[in-house]
């Protein structure tokens, strides 16, 4: 439960320590008093949305904290514990929100904390959905729609059906995916077609022309060989005589080799005068037999190079072959035979579509089984659940001065099955005997929606047992009530507030006369010319709550007659609990 929450510089609200305890609170006050500002404080700490104009006129920002204590193993604990929240050695959480004002440093920037731990604002939103629920006057305007219709009866039909009603929405949600990639792959059909056709040409082109991995290189190579094979010829013979002579040439000339030999001996002659020399000798003789070998080399290579047109032009032929592939699929032949590898498997893909597109209408096939099937497991479970709720809210109603009322919960097949079944939900109300029975959304009355949501989320509290957030928050639930079906109500929180903890903000003395817990917003001005309105909240008992009664009920607190009226309602209502 909620065992506190302080406040600090939230609308009218200066400082403000709300102390909640079990049972059932109200939170009474006069209009403009920060009522509001109290349900502000909370639905901020529920992770609700901060806006920088709730924080108080020259404050640099709001603050709210709350505690709330909760038994081993709640499922807040353990998901405060996944967001790195410490819990108190008594079992209790702190929750903080706080929102700068619009124009301060951080501009109105909000941030959240958990057991101390800075968190997303979702975090907080996540322990809310387990800790509280909340009805306001925006509640009873969705208890108008069948879609919200729909999830109470879904709620009231308990976790078994919970369990169908999941399994059904996961196959639904798994069949649009099938039907979407189905589609996608019948309207690319021609895409496709068109794709693998060229990619067929492609790969026929270069299994023809069948490069091999640096071929384009080799042949490069070769080309260059062929086209200048005379000139090659020339410098290789040249270079020859030049290393080794020609002595055929007669022309006389010293070659390399010869010039080389000379120096040899004539360091080696006086190599054993001095190592040094003799070491050089060695060198020099080394470089002898280089040159030698060089020599011999250009011999080989002048009389292997000769100049063949035939084998240039077949060279030429196929450099162009590969060009070819080369401009098309990648700038050299490495490139052009990945580009193969790839587009072999891409087509292996394409060619693949159609028996995906079988395989998906085998899939869509059994899908559609097994939603046909789990929606009459559905249907089933919401028709046996809503003569159930029918029979409970109606009950309900009964004690709250609705005499001779009934609800009616009716489930009949949908147009079409959606992602919540095949059933369309209308809950109809019976104001009294021998009327109509009419929508909710069209028939009821302010009044009369606010005791057939009372009446609703009593019935989903007692099927649902623990499985609920323990906390229930009403705003204003006692909208357009008044008179005896007011104390009804105010008997049926009451009631409600055994077995959970209840908070009330009402303007009804009838309600508030059962509360267990009466905290009062006061508000009071102070200042000269300037102004300030604060506001506080405090707790009532005995004499000042009277008071607060009589107040409410005449709008002055000294009234005899009113403080006379107020206590006999505390008396009525302790007699009635």
């Amino acid at each position: 439960m909620i065992e506190e929450i302080r406040i600090s510089d939230l609308g009218v609200i200066g400082a403000a320590d709300v102390r909640l305890g079990r049972g059932l609170t109200v939170l009474t006050g006069e209009t403009g008093a920060g009522k509001t500002m109290v349900l502000t404080a909370l639905a901020l700490l529920l992770g609700g949305k901060a806006d920088p104009a709730t924080v108080r006129t020259g404050a640099s920002g709001a603050a709210v904290e709350g505690r709330v204590v909760l038994a081993a193993g709640h499922p807040a604990l353990e998901r405060a514990a996944e967001a790195g929240g410490a819990v108190d050695d008594d079992g209790s959480l702190l929750l903080v929100r706080t929102v700068g004002a619009a124009g301060e440093a951080g501009s109105g920037r909000s941030r959240a904390f958990v057991g101390g731990r800075s968190v997303p604002q979702a975090v907080l939103a996540e322990l809310a959905e387990t800790l509280v629920t909340v009805h306001g006057q925006a509640d009873q305007a969705r208890l108008r729609s069948p879609a919200h219709q729909r999830a109470a009866l879904d709620e009231f039909a308990g976790p078994d059906h919970a369990r169908t009603l999941r399994a059904y929405r996961d196959a639904w949600a798994e069949r649009a995916r099938v039907r979407t990639e189905r589609a996608e792959l019948v309207e690319r059909a021609q895409d496709r077609s068109r794709e693998a056709e060229l990619l067929r040409l492609g790969l026929a082109e270069v299994e023809r022309v069948d490069p091999q991995p640096g071929e384009d290189v080799e042949l490069g190579a070769e080309e260059g060989r062929l086209a200048h094979a005379e000139e090659l010829r020339v410098a290789a013979v040249t270079a020859h005589d030049a290393l080794a002579g020609d002595p055929d040439s007669g022309s006389g000339l010293v070659s390399a080799a010869d010039l080389v030999e000379q120096a040899r001996r004539a360091l080696e002659h006086v190599g054993t005068h001095d190592p040094a020399l003799a070491e050089l000798a060695t060198r020099v003789g080394e470089a002898g037999y280089v040159l030698a070998d060089a020599a011999a080399e250009l011999v080989s290579y002048a009389s292997d190079l000769q100049a063949d047109p035939r084998r240039l032009e077949v060279v030429n032929q196929r450099r162009a072959e590969l060009a070819t592939l080369t401009r098309a699929y990648g700038k050299d032949v490495a490139e052009v035979l990945e580009w193969s590898r790839t587009a072999s498997l891409r087509l292996i893909e394409l060619e693949g579509g159609d028996q995906r597109i079988e395989e998906l209408d085998v899939r869509l096939a059994e899908l559609d089984a097994r939603l046909t099937e789990l929606a009459g497991a559905v249907s089933a479970a919401r028709s046996a659940a809503a003569e159930r709720l029918a029979k409970t809210v109606s009950a309900e109603l009964a004690g709250l001065a609705m005499a001779g009322a009934r609800v009616e919960v009716v489930v009949q097949p949908a147009a079409e099955p959606g992602p919540h079944g095949a059933d369309d939900v209308e809950m109809l109300l019976v104001p009294h005997a021998g009327a109509p029975a009419r929508p909710l959304g069209k028939g009821a009355s302010g009044g009369e929606l606010s005791r057939v949501m009372l009446a609703l989320e009593v019935a989903l509290a007692e099927r649902a047992g623990a499985d609920r957030p323990a906390t229930f928050v009403f705003d204003e639930v006692d909208a357009g009530v008044g008179g005896k079906a007011a104390v009804e109500v105010g008997r049926r929180l009451a009631a409600l507030a055994r077995d959970a903890q209840v908070l009330v903000v009402t303007h009804l003395a009838q309600v508030a006369a059962f509360a267990d817990h009466h905290l009062v917003v006061s508000k009071s001005t102070r200042g000269g010319v300037d102004v300030v309105t604060a506001s506080d909240v405090r707790s009532v008992t005995d004499d000042e709550r009277v008071r607060e009664l009589a107040r409410m009920l005449s709008g002055q607190d000294d009234s005899d007659s009113a403080r006379a009226h107020a206590a006999e309602l505390l008396e009525l209502s302790g007699m009635g609990r």
